[in-house]
């Protein structure tokens, strides 16, 4: 009781007209977490100080960001290997309550779609054409073309409203469905263009190019195709050849991808505010990242 006490004292307070004063005030706030929320959303509703309910916006998000950012780092710790929860902690950025069990029953439906047509006779590239037929043609998904960089393409929720997205949205699609269905395909985090990997063995721990048996176009329903066309692709871009072109890479390589590209989105869209807060992100991540390389 006391602290509620506290807590509403302090909310009282960000009227303030002293910016130190209120930078202390706002502090001790956010010591309260996830508990000032719901606090400062009434205090917002109820207020018609503009500043006020400016300044109350403003340390729920800053909150909640907090939170995102603790939630990646732990998933980064705890071995990242469910692609899933990094894409939701990621689209949190732009839907805080965001329901991710929702969207985990409509990937489960689609896990269940394609269970039904796999069995354990069917080679590489029919297991690809199973996935193919259920992302492309049952459920409609396909390549964003007109707008590829549209802030829709980028979360998760609207990925699966709009069922149209980018190269890398659209792969991680279709890897967290493979992985689900037990398929060995990763990621390949390909210059200018997001690619996958049906690889020899899904459990190996640091897969090479030598375990890849073809590559699959996630932006062009599922394409297969081989080294010799990434070679061309690398020429047509008068790149220097890299191995991580050929190889895949990490699940957290792929949400820092996802991540910069919401930056060059909201770069475009001219947010600045959005793209200071998705760098601070980067930045947390990168950090940790490096640590345990």
């Amino acid at each position: 009781m006391a602290e509620s006490n506290q807590l509403s004292a302090l909310i009282n307070l960000l009227d303030e007209p002293d910016d130190k004063t209120f930078g202390v005030i706002q502090e001790k706030i956010f010591a309260f977490g996830d508990e000032a929320i719901i606090e400062l959303e009434q205090a917002r509703e109820s207020s018609f100080d503009g500043l006020v309910q400016e300044r109350i916006k403003s340390i729920i998000n800053q909150i909640r960001q907090q939170n995102i950012q603790h939630d990646l780092i732990d998933w980064m710790k705890l071995g990242s290997s469910d692609l899933l929860q990094g894409f939701l902690l990621v689209s949190k950025t732009d839907d805080p309550e965001l329901n991710g069990e929702k969207i985990t029953i409509q990937i489960e439906q689609m896990k269940m779609d394609a269970w039904l047509e796999l069995n354990d006779t069917l080679t590489a590239l029919e297991n690809v054409k199973v996935l193919n037929h259920i992302l492309y043609d049952m459920h409609k998904f396909e390549g964003n073309r007109i707008n590829l960089y549209a802030s829709s393409n980028q979360y998760i929720n609207t990925l699966l409203e709009s069922r149209k997205g980018s190269p890398l949205t659209l792969g991680i699609l279709y890897m967290i469905l493979a992985h689900r269905l037990n398929i060995p395909i990763q990621g390949v985090n390909l210059p200018q263009h997001f690619i996958l990997a049906y690889l020899s063995d899904l459990h190996q721990a640091h897969p090479g190019e030598q375990s890849v048996l073809f590559y699959i176009n996630p932006f062009n329903k599922g394409a297969v195709f081989t080294h010799r066309e990434i070679d061309l692709f690398i020429r047509q871009m008068k790149l220097k050849p890299e191995p991580s072109f050929f190889t895949p890479c990490t699940n957290v390589d792929i949400i820092l991808r996802l991540i910069n590209n919401m930056v060059l989105t909201y770069t475009q869209l001219n947010n600045p505010e959005k793209v200071d807060e998705l760098n601070a992100l980067l930045k947390v991540m990168k950090g940790v990242y490096e640590k345990e390389e």
